[in-house]
């Protein structure tokens, strides 16, 4: 039976490999959300666990990227809802927490690396900017396989009790 950190770590994992979330403002746009990549700070592990933001490079005529900075303009908090799922379809997430808009020199020069770097004209490119989400809480699924669910349904047994401790809310 796994516990909530185990699933918290697979997820954290996971995201580490893949990178890929859709991110958007959970109460506005009808909560539309784009697919950005994540960027994760080696020093925000500890052990399999993450503690700290996450970061995602755009550009400040992005559409996510300006509405943020409307909220935060506002004085509101601007709520994040992001979604995850890995490339094997074996973790899948639902992330809430708040989103914020920055344009930190030390933190661009941390964070940049080759991936990053195809999308700009160089760490001095006027339009770079990030967006960070500190991440509070999380709904987590862990899949086991599709194929066993199958095998058990057509000879009676219910694939349900299987997800039961491979499905956790989880603060982050």
């Amino acid at each position: 039976m796994a516990t909530d950190a185990e699933i918290r770590a697979k997820f954290w994992q996971a995201l580490k490999k893949d990178m890929t979330m859709f991110l958007g403002l959970a109460e506005r746009e009808d909560g539309h959300a784009r697919p950005m990549t994540a960027q994760l700070e080696e020093d925000g592990f500890d052990g399999d666990d993450y503690r700290g933001p996450l970061w995602f490079f755009t550009a400040t005529d992005n559409h996510l990227y300006r509405a943020v900075q409307q909220v935060e303009l506002a004085g509101q908090p601007a709520r994040a809802m992001a979604h995850f799922a890995s490339k094997g379809h074996d973790v899948w997430a639902t992330v809430h927490g708040s989103l914020s808009t920055s344009r930190d020199r030390a933190t661009i020069d941390r964070l940049w690396n080759r991936f990053v770097a195809a999308w700009y004209e160089g760490k001095d490119d006027p339009k770079i900017a990030l967006i960070r989400l500190d991440p509070e809480d999380a709904e987590i699924w862990i899949d086991t396989s599709s194929l066993v669910a199958g095998i058990k349904m057509l000879v009676g047994i219910d694939p349900k009790k299987d997800y039961q401790d491979k499905v956790a809310e989880v603060r982050l």
